[in-house]
């Protein structure tokens, strides 16, 4: 099966009868096999037959009309009797105006038709114009709220800091700061990246049990720092990290890496 088209303007344009050659030979072998495309096919073709239908009638001028008809007549009665002029630009008028209207409404339908296609397609550009600007507004906003969260941790009195203890054999350095007012805390780590398809995460040992706090890789920077959120009041017993399979887990499953309590 030959690939989709690439733009999807070329439904419109296909179903305008604007598209030939290899391109119109393209869509047509495509939508032959592809049910999608068929579709699309057809939604364009009923787009297309909206806004012709939508377009504005096109009234002919009436000085090109009279002018017409005045050089009409002029040819033909140079050459033919004045009964038979008089009825043979009769029928003309009868032909050509039907036709010419015709012409002129089409053409209206395809220049409506085509205005209609590129307002579409600005219009779907500005919109994921706007998604992206939107999406970078709320990281920002994200972002400082965590900056004001941090800070206001730093400067709070009920903030304390402890250092992790690694395990033998596990070259690791670790620091916890934490708040059981704001149910918060901040983590920083250094130490190899974790096991492949395993991360490390970080515990905040209670009397109820563990709490995750954060699983967390440091990939080939070795650093990894990040602030996570506990229910607000817990008393922390200690922490600890451990090695668990990748993303983390509810419960810890893995081998301990770095310890501390907390007296």
């Amino acid at each position: 099966m030959n690939a989709h088209p690439t733009r999807e303007e070329d439904f419109d344009l296909y179903a305008l009868g604007a598209l030939e050659g290899d391109e119109k030979q393209a869509i047509e072998r495509h939508v032959a096999e592809c049910a999608e495309c068929a579709r699309k096919l057809a939604e364009a073709r009923g787009r297309i037959a909206l806004l012709a239908l939508a377009a504005p009638p096109v009234a002919p001028s009436p000085g090109a009309k009279q002018q017409l008809l005045r050089r009409i007549h002029a040819e033909d009665t140079a050459r033919i009797s004045p009964a038979a002029a008089t009825k043979a630009a009769a029928a003309e008028r009868r032909e050509f105006f039907p036709k010419w209207w015709s012409r002129t409404m089409a053409a209206a339908g395809v220049a409506a038709a085509l205005a209609a296609i590129f307002l579409w397609t600005e219009n779907a550009r500005l919109n994921q114009r706007l998604e992206k600007m939107q999406a970078s507004l709320d990281q920002q906003a994200k972002d400082l709220h965590e900056a004001r969260e941090e800070a206001e941790m730093f400067e709070s009195a009920e903030t304390r800091m402890v250092a992790l203890t690694p395990m033998p054999g596990h070259p690791m350095t670790a620091r916890v700061l934490y708040n059981a007012k704001m149910g918060m805390v901040m983590c920083d780590v250094q130490a190899p990246a974790a096991p492949q398809k395993m991360s490390y995460q970080l515990w905040v040992m209670t009397k109820g049990g563990p709490i995750s706090a954060g699983a967390f890789n440091t990939g080939s920077t070795g650093w990894s720092s990040w602030m996570s959120d506990v229910p607000k009041g817990t008393q922390p017993m200690g922490f600890a990290i451990t090695i668990e399979p990748e993303g983390g887990m509810p419960h810890p499953t893995g081998p301990m890496v770095m310890t501390t309590r907390i007296s």
